[in-house]
């Protein structure tokens, strides 16, 4: 199983979402929130929108900034801030070992925040981490156990882990 973006930031929502996510499970593809983000995702920057997709990548967002190319994840509010984070370290980990040192930003429209990321040796040795975990995660038969956190009533999968 190839690592992405999405099992990166599933992984610091939900282990169990990552395995669902790591074995083909989708959820429902018209819950309101995913619908939301799309919506958000497709109507945000739209002078500026450049999406890039790459094996296990999809760039929301590459802008110019003071001469530079700025890696953009655009997302619909600042509650998982960690997972986008770490989600955009990962792409700015790949595309550094292609050559490309680039420089992210957390988007949040609605909120009308950003939030700079920067690779840094910490944040590289974390990802690597994270990585190990979800390879362990991904080869367990069955997923881990439901675990009631404050993301399960936002959560598309909650009717699969709590009915």
């Amino acid at each position: 199983m190839y690592i992405t973006g999405s099992l990166i930031n599933s992984y610091f929502i939900c282990p169990r979402k990552t395995w669902l996510f790591a074995h083909e499970l989708v959820p429902d593809p018209h819950f309101e929130l995913l619908e939301i983000g799309r919506i958000i995702g497709q109507e945000s920057y739209q002078r500026e929108r450049k999406e890039i997709e790459m094996e296990g990548m999809k760039i929301d967002l590459l802008k110019r900034k003071e001469g530079e190319l700025v890696v953009c994840e655009i997302k619909k509010s600042s509650i998982c801030l960690e997972s986008a984070k770490m989600q955009l370290v990962y792409y700015l980990y790949r595309l550094k070992s292609q050559g490309l040192n680039l420089k992210g930003e957390i988007l949040i429209p609605r909120e009308k925040k950003k939030f700079s990321v920067e690779l840094t040796p910490e944040l590289v040795e974390k990802l690597q981490r994270t990585i190990k975990d979800i390879k362990h995660i991904i080869a367990l038969e069955t997923p881990p156990p439901p675990l009631k956190t404050k993301f399960c009533r936002r959560c598309a999968f909650r009717d699969f882990c709590w009915v």
